[in-house]
């Protein structure tokens, strides 16, 4: 966008909207469109301003956020959705809610604890590179982004696939997971960018809309086939041998961040190569930065097969298109055919079928 990105902000605390007006102020690529105080000013000026991204809280008089945000969307605003929220559990339950329902992304709001500086400090640090994401500079030049073909044909079985995924990622789960089978036939282990508090709800509320068995990862759990293992909130997920006999297990970490990541897709990946080798299907879905990046180029050096999502069904193609830039996947492909195309690597055996019921 060669503008700046014009937002709303949307919130009936008086310091919240005047410590977002100056977090905004910061970067001249966004632009204060305005501000309305509950769900009923923000739907009257909306339709005036016609913003393009609009920063939306949950608890407000007259609408709450979830009601503003199904009424944006029965009036098919294009405008995109950020919705700020507290780090708690009603929180985190209604930020997937609201994802579910079309938001673009969340922020979590600071605490009372902070002080303004620090307040404005944490919000500059997570929401304007989130909002600067979404609205990406045109590319110049010929980008790398057609998959190669070497070893397009498969001669050795998958035994596990890894997806790493962040900013639009619960909504993406939310469409890829449902359409595999429950007798999936190798376990499946993702790295999602969230709070500790959200991937545990995320993995129940997946649980609950798949055939799959997903759940958020516990230390030496087990990969298993019909299983969804989503990584812990801030903790590195990797895969390893078991300590006797044959297999695998997870591992959960608290080493350092790595590229301000914890959990990492690259620290998952990695150990997926050397605990798999070759067997390993790497998947980045949409998502902010490149984590994933250094994981695909170590599963493609062991003969792994990586797949990427497509710039048009990501919310940001920031992770998905480093790895297509590269010219590392073999596929690059919309997210409802990254399913279609697991399923055709790893068919379902009827021996393996896994119920949850």
């Amino acid at each position: 966008m060669s503008r700046p990105i014009r937002v709303l902000v949307v919130d009936d605390s008086l310091v919240m909207r005047s410590l977002l007006r100056m977090v905004l102020a910061s970067d001249p690529a966004i632009e204060l469109a305005g501000m309305a105080n509950d769900g009923v000013d923000a739907l009257e000026t909306v339709e005036r301003l016609k913003p393009d991204l609009i920063l939306l809280d949950f608890e407000m008089p007259r609408m709450n956020g979830i009601e503003v945000l199904a009424e944006l969307r029965s009036r098919h605003i294009k405008a995109k959705i950020v919705m700020c929220s507290m780090l708690t559990r009603r929180g985190a339950h209604i930020t997937l809610e609201a994802l579910a329902q079309g938001a673009t992304d969340y922020v979590t709001k600071p605490t009372a604890r902070n002080g303004t500086a620090d307040a404005v400090a944490t919000l500059m640090r997570d929401l304007v590179p989130r909002i600067k994401a979404l609205f990406p500079l045109p590319q110049a030049g010929n980008l790398r982004t057609v998959a190669v073909s070497a070893g397009d044909a498969l001669h050795h079985k998958p035994e596990i696939v890894v997806i790493g995924v962040s900013t639009g990622g619960p909504a993406a789960l939310q469409t890829l997971l449902p359409i595999l089978p429950g007798d999936f036939p190798i376990p499946i282990v993702i790295v999602q960018h969230m709070p500790q508090l959200f991937t545990r709800l995320l993995a129940e509320r997946l649980n609950r809309e798949c055939a799959l068995t997903v759940r958020e990862a516990a230390p030496a759990m087990l990969p298993e086939p019909g299983t969804v293992s989503i990584a812990r909130g801030d903790w590195h997920l990797e895969i390893t041998k078991l300590p006797f006999g044959p297999g695998q297990m997870l591992r959960l970490t608290q080493a350092a961040p790595e590229h301000s990541c914890r959990p990492s897709v690259d620290m998952l990946f990695r150990s997926a190569a050397q605990a798999y080798g070759k067997a390993v299907i790497g998947v980045v879905l949409t998502g902010m930065g490149s984590d994933g990046l250094e994981g695909c180029k170590s599963i493609r050096k062991l003969g792994g097969r990586i797949l990427v999502q497509d710039r048009a069904t990501s919310a940001v193609w920031g992770m998905p298109g480093v790895v297509a830039e590269a010219g590392i996947a073999h596929n690059i492909l919309p997210l409802p055919a990254i399913a279609t195309e697991l399923m055709r690597l790893c068919p379902p055996q009827s021996s393996s079928f896994v119920s949850k019921w």
